[in-house]
């Protein structure tokens, strides 16, 4: 990986962190490499969220190999600079997606890659998931 590319995960991570807590949310980064839950989120006492954060430095698809099947409290947040990731006055486009809605909007790339298309994203049927921090806080 190179470390443009992790920058912008790291990026990513830190943004959605910053949201989060700005919504008043208890949440905490999740340490390693190759993991599929990057954010841990309590909500209330016995009640908990993850959450996988996507980094688009550019324009085009996030890959979503690595996500592992749908579980009701996981989350994958997309995040995309949009070209712009050095001007950091602007903030980027973010979709909230729950793991169970996700599979409408994965593209089966031809080599066998998964990727979720931002032009999948701008479409109308994935504007209730722009910005929808409260999925995670549990708000509806």
């Amino acid at each position: 990986m190179s470390d443009r590319s992790y920058n912008t995960n790291l990026a990513s991570e830190f943004y959605v962190l910053s949201a989060l807590h700005r919504l008043g949310l208890d949440a905490v980064l999740t340490l390693g490499n190759k993991k599929s839950v990057d954010l841990a989120v309590v909500r209330d006492a016995g009640d908990s969220v993850t959450v996988d954060v996507k980094g688009l430095a550019g324009k085009t698809s996030w890959p979503v190999d690595n996500v592992k099947g749908v579980k009701p409290q996981h989350f994958l947040v997309f995040v995309c600079y949009c070209g712009k990731i050095e001007e950091v006055e602007i903030s980027p486009e973010v979709w909230v997606i729950p793991s169970t809605k996700l599979a409408r909007f994965i593209y089966h790339a031809p080599g066998g890659r998964k990727v979720v298309p931002r032009s999948k994203l701008l479409q109308e049927e994935a504007q209730e998931y722009r910005n929808a921090w409260s999925l995670i806080a549990g708000k509806s």
